[in-house]
C-alpha cells in the first residue's frame, strides 16, 4: 500500500476549504489528518463539512501533533513567515501559498529554518502542477517558436470589496502581490532565467491604498516580457510567447479549470489569417497535482515544485515593480537580494 504524507491545515480561508482541501482529499499520496482555527468552533465546522477527523482549537496544538507530517497554510499574506518558521520548527514540512512573504528578509528566515530543520518548505504555486506548463517549456526549449522575442501576459479581476484581505495594503492587497506574482513566477519559469531590470507603472486607489492596475516590462536580456494585473477589471486572462517563426497561445494559463480540458495553440499568424495547432489537456485539478508532487518530494526526498529560493528571486520582482512605479526608472531585482 502505498504510504500517504498526513497534512494538517492552518486556518479555515476559503482558498483551502473550497479548493485546496477537497483536491489534495483526492490524492494518491496526500491525507487531510487534521485542521486548526484560532476558534475551535470555526474548525470543528470546516471538519465536519469535509470529513476531517481531527480538530485543534490553535495553530500551536497542530503543531505539536504527531497526527500531521506536514502543513498546507493559507492564512493572510502577512502572517505567513511567523507560521511557516513555527511549522518548520516543530519538524513539519510546509506548502505556504502565495505570495510567500512580502519582503526578502522573511524569506531569508524561512530558508534559515528549512536548513536548520531538515524539513520540505515551498510556495504554493498550482500552476507549475498543470502540464500545460512543462509542455510550453519544452516547445521552447525545442525550439520550436524560433529565437523568443516576447511575452505578454494580462490576468485581472473584479474586487471591491473594502473588507477583503486583497484591498488591504499591510496584508499584502494588490495586483502585483495577489496576480502579478503569478505573470512573474511562469515568465520566469518558461524563460528559465532571471530579469535583469523591471520597469513599471501603478495606478493606486485613493481608498484602498492599493494598486488596483499595474504594468510591468521586464528585460531579460533580448527578451521583453510584458504584463497587465488589475483588481478592478472584468474578469480575464491570457498569455502569449512570440518568437521570430512562431507564435504559443496559454488559452487559460493561470486558473486552468479542473472540470474541463484546455488548450495551448502553436502557429503562425498574419493581418488577415491565423493558421495554428492546438494541443489540448484532459482536465485535471492543479491543486490535487500539486498536493501529490510535493507529498512525493518528501517521501522520496526530492526537490519540491517551487522551492524557496525561486520564492526569493519572484519576490524581489515583485519588489523591483513596487519600487520602479514609485521611482519612474528601471530597477534591477538583484539589487534588492
Amino acid at each position: 500500500m502505498t504510504r500517504k504524507i498526513k497534512w494538517g491545515i492552518l486556518s479555515t480561508a476559503r482558498i483551502g476549504t473550497e479548493k485546496v482541501i477537497p483536491a489534495m482529499q483526492r490524492g494518491k499520496l496526500t491525507e487531510i489528518t487534521a485542521i486548526a482555527s484560532r476558534n475551535s468552533e470555526t474548525a470543528a465546522v470546516a471538519a465536519n463539512a469535509l470529513s476531517i477527523p481531527h480538530v485543534f482549537g490553535s495553530y500551536e496544538e497542530l503543531l505539536a501533533s504527531e497526527l500531521v507530517d506536514a502543513v498546507y497554510i493559507p492564512l493572510p499574506n502577512h502572517m505567513h513567515t511567523e507560521w511557516a518558521v513555527k511549522a518548520m520548527n516543530a519538524g513539519k514540512h510546509v506548502l505556504c501559498e502565495k505570495p510567500l512573504a512580502l519582503t526578502i528578509a522573511d524569506i531569508q528566515k524561512m530558508i534559515a529554518a528549512r536548513d536548520i530543520n531538515g524539513v520540505k518548505a515551498g510556495e504554493a504555486f498550482m500552476v507549475n502542477s498543470h502540464p500545460q506548463w512543462s509542455h510550453v517549456r519544452q516547445i521552447l526549449r525545442d525550439g520550436k517558436l524560433g529565437r523568443v522575442r516576447a511575452v505578454q501576459g494580462f490576468f485581472s479581476y473584479m474586487n471591491t470589496n473594502a473588507n477583503d484581505i486583497r484591498n488591504i495594503p499591510e496584508y499584502g492587497g494588490g495586483g502585483l502581490w495577489d496576480i502579478g506574482c503569478y505573470q512573474i513566477h511562469c515568465t520566469r519559469y518558461l524563460l528559465e532565467s532571471e530579469p535583469e531590470r523591471v520597469l513599471a507603472a501603478a495606478l493606486i486607489d485613493t481608498e484602498f491604498k492599493t494598486d488596483i492596475l499595474s504594468s510591468a516590462i521586464m528585460s531579460f536580456g533580448d527578451i521583453h516580457a510584458t504584463f497587465t494585473v488589475s483588481t478592478q477589471t472584468i474578469d480575464s486572462q491570457h498569455l502569449t510567447i512570440y518568437g521570430d517563426k512562431a507564435k504559443l497561445e496559454i488559452r487559460i494559463p493561470f486558473n486552468a479549470p479542473p472540470d474541463r480540458e484546455t488548450g495551448i495553440v502553436l502557429g503562425q499568424e498574419s493581418l488577415l489569417q491565423q493558421v495554428g495547432e492546438e494541443t489540448l489537456f484532459p482536465a485535471i485539478d492543479q491543486y490535487t497535482a500539486q498536493g501529490d508532487a510535493f507529498s512525493e518530494a518528501i517521501l522520496n526526498d526530492t526537490a519540491v515544485p517551487v522551492p524557496l529560493e525561486d520564492s526569493l528571486h519572484n519576490t524581489a520582482v515583485i519588489l523591483a515593480a513596487f519600487e520602479s512605479a514609485r521611482k519612474g526608472v528601471p530597477v534591477s531585482p538583484e539589487t534588492l537580494l
